[in-house]
């Protein structure tokens, strides 16, 4: 069995062609897509990289891995202790450990491990390759590494290829001499003058006020494709063209891995798997080109499972899971049983049988920009606000997503039944998380009692600074506000 898994940093499945975006970013995914199940509702348990590529890879989510932020103690896997065997829990039953088990050879191509001293992650992997920037390669820079492991070893049997993209991450970094395919093409509707004044009248970090956070503006003139501000709807388009430039720009090498499968004579009988770490906002919650919430936006992933004799026909699943459910998936389609620390829970014989079988409802946990759990169920997404990093969050939020996609209109206050009900799955998934748990530690109850969200740890007096310096005299206030209540 060969099996090429694609890994897309903060890529969203609504700017992609085959999940129905209105631009041309994605040809050779949609191609893979027409002889694949495409999943429109699965998710990752904890967001972003960190967190998230944690529990895919332990098949654990971050309340039972210890790792749901980026810095500070929960940014690192809870200590086992005396009871740690030879091997820790990630060598043992780690999913590309469980793959190795089943004689699977694991190959990856990605500097992710040493952009987050993500050391554990690395755990169960015969070659990883390290492309050395930290997550700033370009998608070429990775190819030249794929592309002579492809020609070294395409025909060789059982093997497992993570291929790492960071292209649509910002900064938005496609070489100028690529042009952009999207100039022409008009960006979604719901972009209007008066979404982009509430985001002006907003604040915080990767707000449409400050989308750069708090860098040095100066280095950000070596990205063209990212505007300054964030002050118009030229702007906002340049924006969101930076951000789907870059995807064009890793679906054209991608094109490049798949031509390498056909030259190899390999194409028709390898699984393709097409993912990402995470989701982006692209203002939603006036969050721009960054992941920082629990939200639809930042936490629901693509999923595209080409699995030749059982996909062949393509199709949907509408579902909910979570990212690692298809890993679980994978093993027992592979004929493994699943570890039984796992939180991912196989589907196989539903995906064999092109049926549905889904979770009642998610429980999705963001804790490096924010502390926010989110329920996902039905059509709604209730967000949890339990710090809410330095933005103007209220404590709880809900979002009806079939009548408002865009997380436009939070009508919280008008379905209190709504509410009841998704703190009800909240409590109820607290309780079994601490029942199954092999501490007795809440690990975002770290994350607050350290001060909160590393990225916005220490950084409140310098952003109201900058708000009053920008005349933002209003926002300033209210922010300065926030901090004393908290």
């Amino acid at each position: 069995m060969r099996i090429l898994y694609i890994d897309v940093d903060s890529l969203r499945p609504d700017h992609l062609g085959c999940y129905g975006y209105h631009r041309n970013t994605s040809p050779n995914i949609d191609a893979i897509a027409e002889q694949s199940v495409r999943f429109n509702n699965v998710y990752v348990s904890d967001a972003p990289c960190l967190p998230s590529r944690t529990a895919l890879w332990s098949g654990r989510n971050g309340f039972h891995t210890g790792v749901v932020g980026h810095g500070g103690t929960a940014s690192q896997p809870f200590i086992e202790g005396s009871e740690r065997d030879f091997v820790d829990v990630f060598g043992g039953t780690g999913w590309m450990s469980a793959l190795k088990q089943a004689g699977v050879r694991t190959v990856t191509v990605s500097s992710f491990g040493e952009r987050h001293s993500a050391w554990h992650w690395y755990a169960g992997y015969d070659e990883f390759y390290n492309t050395g920037k930290r997550g700033n390669e370009i998608a070429d820079e990775i190819n030249a590494i794929a592309l002579d492991w492809l020609q070294r070893n395409a025909q060789t049997d059982d093997w497992f290829l993570h291929i790492n993209y960071w292209d649509p991450h910002t900064p938005y970094r496609t070489p100028d001499v690529y042009g952009n395919p999207f100039e022409n093409d008009p960006i979604a509707d719901w972009y209007t003058q008066d979404m982009l004044d509430r985001c002006l009248d907003g604040f915080g970090p990767h707000s449409a006020l400050e989308p750069h956070h708090h860098t040095d503006l100066d280095a950000w003139k070596h990205y063209p494709r990212l505007p300054q501000r964030l002050d118009s709807l030229d702007a906002i388009k340049q924006w969101v063209d930076g951000y789907d430039v870059g995807v064009r720009y890793m679906d054209d090498h991608l094109g490049q891995v798949i031509q390498a499968l056909r030259d190899a004579g390999v194409y028709e009988d390898t699984v393709i798997v097409i993912s990402a770490d995470h989701g982006e906002n692209l203002g939603e919650l006036n969050v721009w080109g960054d992941h920082q919430t629990a939200d639809q936006f930042t936490n629901r992933v693509p999923l595209i499972v080409r699995f030749p004799g059982i996909t062949d026909a393509g199709g949907v699943d509408d579902g909910l899971h979570y990212q690692y459910d298809w890993a679980a998936t994978l093993l027992e389609l592979l004929g493994e049983t699943v570890p039984d620390n796992w939180d991912g829970q196989s589907f196989a014989s539903a995906f064999k049988a092109r049926g549905t079988i889904e979770r009642p409802y998610l429980v999705l946990s963001q804790n490096a920009w924010s502390c926010q759990r989110s329920i996902r169920f039905e059509n709604y997404l209730c967000i949890r606000t339990y710090h809410d990093g330095l933005k103007d969050f209220p404590e709880v939020m809900l979002f009806d997503l079939d009548a408002d996609p865009y997380e436009q209109n939070n009508i919280a206050d008008a379905h209190p039944e709504v509410i009841a009900q998704a703190m009800i799955y909240l409590a109820d998934w607290h309780a079994e998380m601490i029942a199954t748990s092999m501490t007795n530690v809440d690990p975002m109850m770290t994350v607050l009692h350290e001060g909160g969200p590393f990225h916005t740890r220490g950084i409140a007096d310098g952003l109201i600074e900058r708000l009053n310096a920008m005349g933002a005299h209003d926002q300033a206030n209210r922010l300065r506000q926030r901090v004393e209540d908290q």
